[in-house]
């Protein structure tokens, strides 16, 4: 009786401790994504305050991308040296000091060098992460855990975009990274205390070269598979997702000011529906779930690339079930890529991965805006195009999906969380 009574409190403690590295995550993931996604509708205000031009502010946007592109292609290759607490750590603390310094730019160059810093720490932490929920969290499990760390996608668009816009507004572009640096150090902190170690995955592995460990990471059969399904994932999306609000604005009759109910609708709804779509994912298997969820966020695609003048809560509505469904692609996809690597792999492929996704985000968006067209009246012309070539990619992710495959695992003595060191 004794050993049962045990057992059952070992067993809430550990469900607590994963509920709390989960909720740790999830806060790291917030900030930055919050991170990257306020400099987009900030660009009213930078392009006056710094006099620059649209060329130059889409340079502040496409840098981040591209330092977190590369820097992830360098981290691939000797990121499983180290354990996952003090690579995520160090990870994070870049990340804050150039969220920092992007708070104390006073100038197009100065601005521009800090988001070079942001993005190369913090464009790997979202692939870092993914990896600490692989080793943590068993395959039965990981569905669901993936779905509450993409909730924090939900949270920074509801709650992140619209405060960091309010205070950019009010006191100025520099103050959303001043409040999100000074967010992110107490998160720091938090981090160092409930972290484990993580070190499991270098016992028994020696430390082959750097640029051998990047070759064999993108050599790999099963690695080439899941950066395919990453591509079309990332580019059916950023082809279309970032014009879809000058859309509204200029076509569908949506004044600025109403902008921020798609981004808090669709947040609220990726905040339920994500987690939801996790638990499906882990009921019924990822790649089920994945294909039924990526066919409606095709057929949304097209609705809102054709979407003409409308009423509010139309346009509000089909813009806000389509973030839920790519983003409840994501979560099954990202549960598929992360089971896809051998443990000892996983830090390097999931930062390589994460370069991949952010190479190929800048790649559709670069595309994207290529084949559209602004009249002198303001009407975008050819988004229509653009809505076709999403769907197309995310129709050929539907069968590369059905290519990845699980990698084998060593069986678990226990699926619980160590405690933090």
């Amino acid at each position: 009786m004794d050993d049962e009574f045990t057992f059952k409190s070992k067993k809430r403690m550990d469900l607590r401790r994963e509920r709390l590295l989960l909720l740790m995550l999830a806060s790291v993931q917030f900030t930055s994504i919050v991170d990257f996604m306020v400099v987009m509708p900030l660009g009213p205000q930078l392009m006056r305050a710094l006099q620059i031009n649209p060329a130059q502010f889409g340079l502040i946007v496409s840098c981040y991308t591209i330092a977190a592109g590369l820097a992830g292609l360098t981290a691939s290759s000797v990121l499983d040296r180290f354990g996952r607490k003090s690579a995520f750590l160090t990870l994070y603390a870049g990340f804050l000091i150039g969220t920092l310094l992007c708070g104390l730019s006073w100038s197009y160059g100065t601005l521009l060098a800090a988001r070079v810093v942001t993005g190369a720490f913090g464009g790997i932490l979202g692939g870092m992460s993914l990896a600490i929920v692989g080793d943590v969290f068993p395959e039965e499990r990981r569905g669901r855990a993936t779905g509450v760390l993409m909730s924090a996608f939900a949270v920074a668009s509801v709650v992140g975009v619209p405060v960091g816009l309010w205070l950019g507004t009010k006191y100025g572009w520099q103050t959303p990274f001043l409040v999100l640096a000074a967010l992110a150090f107490p998160i720091f902190f938090i981090a160092l205390r409930t972290l484990p170690p993580l070190r499991e995955h270098l016992i028994g592995e020696p430390h082959a070269h750097p640029l051998r460990k990047l070759v064999a990471t993108f050599a790999h059969g099963g690695h080439l598979r899941a950066f395919a399904l990453t591509i079309a994932l990332m580019f059916g999306s950023f082809s279309l997702i970032p014009y879809i609000s000058v859309y509204l604005v200029s076509n569908a009759g949506v004044l600025e000011e109403q902008l921020p109910w798609v981004y808090v609708t669709g947040g609220a709804l990726t905040l339920v529906g994500a987690p939801w779509i996790g638990r499906m994912a882990d009921r019924f298997g990822k790649l089920q779930v994945y294909r039924v969820v990526a066919v409606i966020s095709g057929g949304l695609m097209l609705a809102v690339a054709n979407l003409w003048v409308a009423p509010l809560i139309v346009s509000v509505g089909l813009v806000g079930v389509l973030m839920v469904a790519n983003a409840g692609r994501m979560v099954a996809a990202l549960a598929m890529i992360t089971g896809s690597v051998e443990r000892a792999q996983r830090g390097g492929f999931m930062s390589a991965n994460s370069a991949v996704q952010h190479l190929a985000s800048g790649l559709g968006a670069y595309i994207g805006g290529l084949i559209l067209v602004k009249r002198a009246d303001g009407v975008l012309l050819h988004f229509d195009r653009v809505g076709l070539l999403a769907a197309a990619f995310t129709a050929l992710s539907i069968w590369l999906a059905g290519r990845v495959r699980t990698a084998k695992e060593p069986a678990r003595a226990a699926t619980t969380i160590p405690e933090a060191a």
